[in-house]
């Protein structure tokens, strides 16, 4: 698996934003609920940020929607962490961007908040698109899944596609009626080194899948050391 292009966090869609304080009242429960497995995945190493990686990048991010369940594709609201935190050891609702609407076509995403939103908006947009039981996405980066999603059959999107574009937002589609998308709901970004993506109806759903996932890849690390696990890359 090779990487497509190497430069993390650039925005490469339209942002239409507002910079403006996120209400607690509004977004505080959603906030804390993804905020919470941002730490855990902080701890992990699946976000954060590493002058050894990425040209000192911060990397991954999370999100949840908010608003009626219901909403048509396009509109379907979400809370994403900011473009650029994640090396921030703590984060609160001024990292967060409101995502209010996305056009996967036009390539512009409309946000509020006090931060701009992730430069991966577009791609966490083409998955609430997907199917309205979808709530949350979770984005990390993770070389020890990346570089064994073959052999974890984890749905991998074509090498050639960059991320944060509409060509993502449709190859992640493709991948999802192809039917193991749907099924897995974990795919790895063959043109984004390392980067894993899940998602899932609860934070704790998609939370899991990320989790099994990097215990199956060390499973496999296991056996490719004959028994030991250290030290794990």
């Amino acid at each position: 698996m090779s990487a497509h292009e190497p430069t993390e966090g650039v925005i490469k869609f339209e942002a239409i934003h507002t910079q403006k304080e996120l209400r607690a009242r509004e977004h505080g429960h959603l906030a804390c609920q993804i905020t919470a497995w941002r730490a855990i995945l902080a701890r992990t190493g699946l976000v954060g940020q590493d002058p050894m990686r990425y040209d000192g990048a911060g990397y991954g991010n999370v999100s949840g929607r908010f608003g009626a369940p219901s909403s048509p594709p396009g509109r379907r609201s979400f809370l994403v962490t900011g473009t650029q935190t994640g090396g921030a050891e703590c984060i609160d609702l001024d990292d967060y961007a409101a995502v209010h609407t996305y056009d996967i076509r036009e390539n512009h995403v409309r946000s509020s908040g006090m931060t701009l939103p992730s430069s991966e908006a577009m791609t966490h947009g083409a998955i609430y698109d997907l199917s309205s039981t979808i709530r949350f996405v979770f984005h990390g980066h993770c070389p020890v899944i990346w570089q064994r999603a073959r052999e974890l059959r984890i749905p991998t999107t074509d090498p050639s596609i960059a991320y944060g574009t509409p060509a993502m937002a449709r190859e992640v589609g493709r991948l999802y009626r192809d039917g193991t998308l749907s099924e897995r709901r974990v795919l790895a970004m063959g043109g984004h080194e390392d980067g894993v993506v899940v998602f899932g109806p609860t934070p704790n759903e998609a939370g899991a899948i990320l989790i099994s996932t990097l215990a199956d890849a060390y499973a496999l690390v296991c056996a490719e050391q004959g028994g030991g696990l250290c030290p794990i890359d």
